[in-house]
């Protein structure tokens, strides 16, 4: 179908392709706006020289028909230029044609937010986002203060495009959304309202094709889901569409919604007249459809063509064309029918929404909505809030006045039968009471409380009816009831194992999983005969004992040849250096170090050992101070070996686990509650009672929470998995029946309860009423090495004291092998081994060059008796009589010859049998 207007035999014309979907009213009253507007502009611009000739093709409401419109107009007619299509989904298609071929694409009613500009350099957007929308319709749900809303979308572009705007707009507000299909009958749509009216959500935000949004609508208000207490907001596309193919707002009333502004105009008035005029000669049997702004834009739309067109150089090639033309068109801005036309990045900008009140048959204007800001009273032009000044009286479904809250507790909510097993035994998990007037029986407990508060924060509404069911010798019967439908669930202490997980399916478990045992403990005070070795362990005692000797040998190494005190005999030696090392621990050592190296490693091992004393002189306090409690069991190998009873509960499984570890079944022993479990556990085995309960740890933490400090769980729990699978089990969880959907909301219930600060509550509420968790003795409390200290908590300082220690030894080593390198590399000394043993002999002798024995020779020869004779190298030593006085009983220095050269300086050592040097000062021997 081509039309051609405005021909001048003088005037370039310009290919332009329009793809519409010719058969509905939307399409033919967009196609009137555009030849509409294509006369006026060329009626008011007679001397443009370019001239738009359309060529229309029917998108025939297809996605590929519409592709195969473009593609036909690209290729044969050779167009310039594309309006159309109506729909994202067509237009997502056609862009891609666009870009490929630089054909602008110019659409005036594709809103999805999908479907960006920016990243299509061809497409030009020539109506508003329906993102743009998302911040008007938050505004309206937080000024009434609805916590939650239900977004209903058509399930394609156009209803996916909003939610992550209206999701990020609407934050601190729980969003759900309601997906229906474009091709849904009237009784999926009534099957989706009624899954929406069980719900607590009142909220509706429904954004999809007017077609398909109205039916909704019908439906809803057929169901009851239009009457008060019910909020429903429609987007702007529904909104401007109220009134199309001459719909009635009869069925529409209280709704509100939010559409884009359009002011008033004399053009507009003019307009609307002769467009009503036009179309109703066009198409002569009416159905008293409107105009609407997606008319007003289509009209705009081509007026912007046409100015863009004629600031376009037509010279240019084809395939060249396009870029020149989009350039153009993005630069256009008029004041046109819908409004100021001025594309932003390719796209209309946001405008003015304004928020309508369905009010019989009358859209009543509220107040408006700008993104400067927010909503505004549109008397006084001031911001306002619904819940202050409100713009006037808001009439809502059902003719109510009152503003709903929101939500509500349906009374036509999902009622399902809960079994509950009639337990006598551990009533802080199940506790079934009847009222002995009413004769009203009532059910309270740990399990019933977790149940409830899932349900709560389930997104719909469910009431529980409970029923009561004795469980007879164990629960398998009750979970065989879910499957053959007696109950819709089974709530309690059921507990989750492979062998029923294949007749039900399990939620997950709200407890913990796993068999332990306890045993009573019993107070001690340490005061046996080696409690002063406790504080610490095997391993660190073993690393002090072999640091102090470590230590004592590298101080005596430094010491030996510059300091008396380190010097003698062998055993002599060993002696000091190990008792100088050991007294440090005390700080009592006696012997002064005189080398530089060794004060270094004393100074550092002093803090070492300051550090270990406190250390261990405080933990020693903990133990002789401090009640231990001991277990009077210590695992389960013990118990078998000794022949010892032990404890299970009655008709749990527990007992075939016992059995499979080689309990015998005279070891075993029944109780049914945790009365009848202490009870057993203070007798003791003697008096015929039991060492120990084996249980589930649920059962067990309720024991020991009500008896505590009585007993603890000592023994690490172990998973049942190791057992055959029959014995499996994962904790406790309800049961509900096979491919139920309800298990795995429960399922996300559950986990939202046990991670918020409610489940504390419950727990408190129900195991730790009789005393405070810290009163009660575990695994830990119970271990007295638990206090112990290891070496892993000073692994640090030895490391210090060791690498520094090192580092002095090099460094002696090092300062040695230099001092006496003429020994190694003089050829007179013969081999290697040779020159080693002369320096095994220089390093026992004694180092006469150190400062200490030089001040000792000056002050031992300064007296002028003393006579100093050059002779041999050699030194004669010979005792004074005993008849002298003390200050003189010295030996005498008979001989003795100094050189003035260090090198020249040479004794001859005469040793005894000690090894000895005879070249001493004084009475060293």
């Amino acid at each position: 179908m081509d039309v051609g207007l405005g021909q001048n035999t003088t005037s370039n014309e310009i290919k332009v392709g329009v793809v519409i979907d010719l058969k509905t009213n939307f399409s033919r009253i967009c196609l009137t706006s555009i030849n509409m507007s294509l006369s006026d502009f060329y009626q008011t611009h007679p001397h443009y020289r370019t001239r738009l000739s359309l060529h229309v093709r029917d998108s025939m409401e297809d996605i590929v028909e519409a592709s195969d419109a473009a593609y036909d107009l690209i290729k044969k007619e050779q167009v310039s230029a594309i309006i159309g299509p109506r729909s994202s989904m067509q237009a997502e298609f056609m862009i891609k044609l666009a870009n490929k071929f630089h054909v602008p694409t110019i659409s005036f009613s594709a809103t999805s937010p999908l479907i960006r500009p920016i990243n299509n350099p061809y497409f030009v957007r020539a109506t508003i986002d329906d993102s743009f929308q998302a911040e008007a319709i938050a505004s309206i749900v937080k000024s009434f203060g609805w916590r939650s809303v239900v977004a209903i979308n058509v399930d394609n572009e156009l209803g996916e495009g909003i939610m992550h705007s209206l999701s990020d707009a609407l934050e601190n507000v729980e969003v759900q959304r309601s997906v229906i299909s474009p091709e849904a009958s009237d009784d999926h749509i009534l099957k989706e309202l009624y899954k929406l009216k069980t719900e607590q959500t009142r909220v509706f935000v429904v954004n999809m094709v007017s077609s398909l949004g109205f039916r909704v609508l019908e439906k809803a208000r057929e169901i009851g889901m239009m009457e008060e207490g019910y909020v429903w907001l429609l987007s702007n596309g529904m909104t401007h569409m109220m009134r199309h193919n001459g719909r009635s707002l009869e069925t529409m009333q209280g709704l509100l919604g939010v559409r884009s502004h359009v002011s008033k105009s004399k053009e507009l008035e003019d307009f609307l007249k002769r467009w009503k005029r036009k179309f109703k000669k066009e198409n002569p049997v009416g159905d008293g459809t409107e105009h609407n702004v997606f008319g007003l834009w289509a009209y705009d739309s081509l007026t912007a063509l046409a100015m863009a067109v004629e600031k376009t150089n037509t010279n240019t090639y084809l395939r060249t064309y396009g870029p020149h033309l989009i350039e153009a068109l993005s630069g256009v801005e008029f004041k046109g029918l819908a409004g100021e036309f001025k594309l932003i990045n390719r796209q209309l900008e946001s405008s003015t929404f304004e928020i309508i009140n369905v009010i019989g048959d009358e859209e009543r204007i509220i107040g408006l909505w700008t993104p400067s800001s927010g909503l505004v009273n549109t008397k006084s032009n001031k911001t306002t809030s619904f819940l202050g000044k409100r713009f006037g009286p808001v009439i809502w479904p059902g003719n109510s006045t009152v503003v709903p809250k929101g939500w509500e507790i349906p009374t036509s909510g999902k009622k399902i039968k809960v079994g509950v097993p009639v337990n006598k035994g551990f009533l802080n998990f199940m506790e079934i009471k009847t009222d002995p007037i009413s004769h009203v029986t009532s059910v309270k407990g740990y399990a019933i409380d977790i149940f409830e508060a899932a349900l709560k924060d389930l997104p719909y509404s469910v009431s529980p009816q409970y029923g009561f069911e004795p469980p007879g010798d164990d629960y398998n019967d009750l979970v065989y009831q879910v499957c053959d439908g007696k109950w819709d669930a089974v709530v309690g202490d059921i507990t989750i194992t492979s062998n029923r997980s294949s007749y039900v399916d399990f939620t997950l478990p709200y407890t913990e999983s796993g068999v332990s045992m306890i045993v009573p403990v019993r107070g001690n005070k340490n005061k046996n005969a080696w409690v002063f070795l406790k504080p610490w362990s095997l391993d660190l005692w073993v690393t002090t004992g072999c640091f102090f000797v470590f230590i004592g040998f590298v101080v005596w190494l430094f010491e030996h040849r510059v300091n008396t005190d380190f010097r003698g005999p062998p055993h002599h030696q060993i002696g000091t250096s190990v008792c100088f090392s050991f007294s440090t621990m005390v700080f009592a050592h006696r012997e002064k170090v005189v080398s530089n190296l060794a004060r270094f490693v004393v100074v550092l091992w002093c803090f070492v050992v300051f550090v270990l004393t406190q250390s261990y002189t405080a933990s020693l306090t903990s133990f002789l101070t401090v009640q231990s409690l001991h277990p009077t069991a210590t695992n389960v190998e013990d118990l078998i070996r000794s022949g010892e009873s032990v404890g299970y509960q009655q008709g749990g499984f527990v007992k075939d686990i016992l059995l499979g570890m080689n309990f015998s079944e005279l070891q075993l022993k029944p109780y049914g509650s945790a009365e009848e479990c202490d009870d057993l556990l203070s007798k003791g085995t003697s008096k015929g009672g039991i060492a120990a309960a084996f249980d589930e740890v649920p059962y067990l933490k309720d024991i020991v929470s009500q008896y505590c400090p009585k007993y603890a769980m000592v023994e690490p729990s172990f998973k049942t998995a190791s057992f055959k699978p029959s014995f499996k089990t994962a904790g406790f969880g309800f049961a509900f029946p096979k491919n139920s959907p309800m298990t795995g909301d429960v399922s996300r219930a559950i986990l939202k309860v046990t991670q918020s600060k409610e489940m504390s509550l419950i727990e408190y509420k129900w195991f730790n009423r009789l005393s405070l968790a810290s009163d009660c003795p575990g695994p830990d409390t119970a271990d007295l090495s638990s206090n112990r200290l290891t070496l892993s908590s000073f692994w640090g300082l030895f490391l210090i004291a060791g690498v520094a220690s090192f580092l002095a030894l090099l460094v002696f080593v090092s300062l040695f092998l230099y001092e006496h390198r003429h020994t190694l590399c003089s050829n007179s000394e013969g081999s290697m081994w040779r020159k080693l043993k002369s320096l095994f002999i220089i390093f026992d002798a004694k180092d006469i060059r150190s400062h200490t024995f030089k001040s000792s020779a000056v002050h031992n020869g300064s007296s002028p008796n003393t006579p100093c004779i050059s002779s041999p190298s050699n030194v004669q030593i010979r005792p004074l009589p005993r008849s002298m006085s003390l200050n003189t009983r010295e030996f005498e220095l008979k001989r003795a010859c100094f050189a003035t050269s260090e090198e020249i300086f040479r004794t001859q050592p005469k040793h005894d049998k000690h090894a000895e040097s005879d070249i001493e000062f004084g009475a060293e021997r």
